[in-house]
């Protein structure tokens, strides 16, 4: 079955081409132009991934990405033409998976698309479930617990936290989590990356001292604290 991309976007030309791209890659796209319009559609239609534009008429891209994490992990890239830090960082914070600005190539939306929905399957081929101290993965249905209660983590922060548990004791290092996580050419900085831990580590609550750093160099997730 064909994946079904949303493209939230209000600039017509672009949501054309972005739309093109897709379905050139065989797969089913469904378009809205404004905020209002893509929560519709999100609660209507089964969305595997969603390009969503932060500046849009109705409700912004940021009022939509927290809408749709009330109620799903599905991934979510956000487009934007400011290149505030502070946005980008908040964007994160709101539970964006990604961050694109504006100009930017199609192609390579489309890859980072292709790349968050190929690490869904890919996870899930690695052994059923994880648990250490507590924290359970179960890797086929994607679901995180503590103590035996759900947990909501987004798309990204699931990797890195089932990237931490299959290496515990490793000291990973900033530049091997891009890699694994995003896996492309990165754009933004180390920042970015102690955004998601930084919000992975407020969802584990006191599990949060498993995931240390390692000063100079990433960090570490300890199982024998």
């Amino acid at each position: 079955m064909s994946k079904s991309i949303l493209i939230v976007e209000d600039e017509d030309i672009l949501r054309e081409i972005l739309k093109d791209y897709f379905l050139n890659e065989q797969f089913k796209v469904l378009e809205a132009r404004d905020g209002k319009e893509a929560l519709v559609l999100f609660d209507e239609e089964e969305i595997h991934l969603v390009i969503l534009d932060i500046m849009l008429p109705e409700l912004d891209g940021w009022s939509v990405c927290r809408r749709i994490r009330k109620t799903s992990q599905v991934p979510i890239i956000m487009l934007t033409a400011r290149v505030d830090e502070d946005d980008t960082l908040l964007g994160f914070e709101l539970g964006a998976d990604d961050y694109v600005a504006k100009p930017y190539s199609p192609q390579i939306l489309l890859a980072r698309a292709k790349r968050l929905l190929e690490s869904r399957v890919a996870l899930g081929n690695e052994g059923d479930t994880l648990t250490i101290q507590g924290i359970g993965i179960h890797l086929p249905s994607r679901i995180v617990t503590i103590e035996g209660v759900d947990i909501n983590l987004t798309h990204t922060e699931f990797e890195i936290l089932t990237y931490f548990m299959q290496n515990q004791g490793i000291v990973l290092t900033r530049e091997q989590l891009i890699s694994r996580i995003w896996g492309y050419e990165f754009s933004g900085d180390d920042r970015t990356v102690n955004s998601h831990i930084r919000n992975l580590r407020n969802k584990l609550g006191d599990k949060a001292k498993y995931i240390t750093t390692v000063v100079r160099m990433g960090y570490k997730f300890r199982g024998d604290i």
